[in-house]
């Protein structure tokens, strides 16, 4: 008898395109529940999407109101020596302020031996402890200092009798509009303006300001500045603190005194920590229970598609091939409904944003992590529905099916 030699079939393989053809087979077939898996990822991704990118609108609107009442604000002003006497600052300090680089703007205020009063007629000792200080034009701009009426110093009234009272010293001399005018350093000044009451710096509330020129002309200041007030840049604040006092005077930097900026800095700084934190936290609970959802929708598909499995094993298909394709549909199933989610999240922050009135932000790597991290998600979801369709045996698949 003449032996026949048989010989052992060479396993199946598949190429990239025919998985990936398998992997679409799911999908195609079971619309409904695939659009249900992805919606589910997509609700999860749009959810961390929105939640960042609403906390950051949110939070990008809140420092931009503290950066707007003065966070960035440091004052330099005089120290003392070693026998607590006060020790003016040099007459070039604000210049030599406003050159280091991450200075944005500069502005001073300067005493004077003159008092304020309400008129002619009120004894000298009544003068309401209302300060009068000579102010930059900038003073405005670098404090966020609002009229509550009238107008500021310009060029040409700097040089003239005119003053803009603080709001606390315009009530304690009795005026309610401009226009009025006040007994100030033993002369009628006319009052061109009122200041809100600002929160910032508070000694403006109580002070009668006047143009530099003309405090040092009549009212006996002698241009050296009292205060210097400097605007740093929000991210380069410590810089600016650290090196103030050297610059202001290099010969004495220990005598001059470089207040530490206001506490709306630290709250900057806690609120865009906390709310960081509170937006990572959000977001991986959104996506936990997307990842949740899609290993759910990829266990109940083996179950439901024992049949398919076992008859693809019979004609030869190996575990690692089914395993692969059960893999490849969570893959995409998680790619596509990533990419949903960061649309509809990016749209529902610049919606809501604009209701607001805040500055849309969505950070970039936020809606490209939001894709990837999907694929992540489902990719882990996906693994044991994979390994369980793999590891079911060709006769139990069809007996089940």
């Amino acid at each position: 008898m003449k032996r026949r030699n048989i010989t052992t079939p060479r396993p199946t393989r598949l190429s990239p395109a025919d998985l990936l053809r398998l992997g679409l087979l799911g999908p195609r077939t079971r619309r409904l529940r695939s659009a249900l898996s992805a919606l589910g990822i997509s609700l999860g991704i749009a959810a961390a999407v929105a939640v960042t990118g609403i906390s950051s609108s949110n939070q990008a609107h809140l420092l931009e109101r503290l950066d707007r009442l003065g966070s960035n604000v440091i004052t330099v002003g005089p120290g003392k020596d070693t026998d607590q006497k006060k020790v003016p600052l040099p007459p070039e300090a604000e210049k030599m302020l406003a050159n280091i680089a991450p200075v944005q703007r500069v502005t001073a205020t300067g005493d004077t031996t003159a008092h304020v009063y309400r008129s002619d007629l009120v004894p000298t000792e009544q003068n309401g402890s209302i300060a009068v200080e000579a102010a930059r034009l900038s003073l405005p701009d670098v404090l966020h200092a609002q009229l509550r009426s009238g107008r500021w110093l310009d060029t040409a009234s700097q040089h003239l009798p005119v003053t803009v009272l603080g709001d606390q010293a315009a009530g304690r001399l009795g005026i309610n509009t401009p226009g009025q005018e006040v007994w100030l350093g033993g002369q009628w000044y006319a009052v061109i303006g009122i200041l809100q009451p600002n929160e910032l710096i508070p000694d403006l509330d109580t002070s009668a300001l006047v143009g530099w020129p003309q405090a040092t002309a009549h009212l006996g200041a002698d241009g050296t500045a009292s205060a210097v007030y400097v605007q740093a840049h929000p991210e380069r604040v410590d810089a600016v603190q650290s090196v103030a006092g050297a610059t202001a005077n290099p010969a004495h930097p220990t005598e001059v005194a470089v207040t530490r900026p206001s506490d709306l800095l630290k709250a900057r700084t806690e609120t865009q920590n906390t709310m960081t934190g509170l937006v990572l936290t959000l977001a991986a609970v959104a996506l936990l229970v997307g990842g949740v959802g899609i290993a759910n929708t990829m266990v109940v598909g083996v179950m439901e598609r024992r049949g398919e499995i076992g008859l693809r094993r019979a004609l030869g298909a190996r575990s690692g091939q089914v395993a692969t394709q059960f893999l490849i549909e969570a893959i995409l199933l998680g790619l596509g409904g990533g990419l949903a989610g960061a649309v509809g999240g990016a749209l529902t922050v610049y919606t809501y944003a604009a209701a607001q009135g805040w500055p849309a932000s969505v950070p970039l790597h936020t809606l490209a992590a939001g894709p990837l991290t999907a694929m992540l998600v489902a990719t882990t979801a996906g693994i044991y529905p994979a390994l369980r369709a793999a590891r079911m045996p060709p006769t139990t698949a069809l007996r089940g099916a």
